[in-house]
């Protein structure tokens, strides 16, 4: 599903959505900013890339990383639970993973974790399991989190 209409769908229930990026590095808040009017239903987003920066800036636990490392679905639910509550949105859609072209810590590439948190404050996780290069990932990651939320939408 494409932004415009996660957009679109969020605006007609009045609810909000903000993003926690790693391995998408900015590239999902930038597709939903491409839209025309996501003000209205877009409140902002976390680049976590470093994983220092998810425990200071999303809420990671310390403990979790340390058990699992950054690519890891509770990370990823972690990840979007960081970002509804920080930047006080109703929805929090987060990516983690490896783009490539190497390997970290032993999970290969194309490995991506989506995380969604939701009113209910039940979470979703989706693994994908990605073929590519570093762009090709990255650009599969944000639909693969478009859909998800949009799934999540429609009920």
């Amino acid at each position: 599903m494409s932004a415009e209409t996660v957009l679109a769908a969020l605006r007609a229930r009045g609810q909000t959505l903000a993003v926690a990026e790693s391995l998408t590095g900015g590239l999902l808040a930038a597709t939903i900013v491409d839209v025309p009017g996501a003000s209205r239903a877009f409140r902002g987003g976390l680049i976590v890339y470093a994983t220092d920066l998810k425990v200071r800036l999303a809420g990671v636990p310390p403990a979790l990383l340390a058990a699992h490392g950054p690519v890891h679905a509770d990370v990823a639910a972690a990840l979007a639970a960081g970002a509804r509550e920080r930047c006080a949105a109703d929805w929090g859609l987060a990516t983690t993973g490896v783009a490539g072209p190497d390997p970290q810590d032993g999970v290969p590439p194309g490995t991506v974790y989506l995380g969604l948190a939701g009113p209910s404050g039940a979470a979703r996780i989706r693994r994908l399991d990605l073929a590519g290069d570093r762009a090709a990932v990255r650009s599969a990651a944000v639909s693969g989190a478009l859909n998800l939320l949009a799934d999540a939408l429609r009920g």
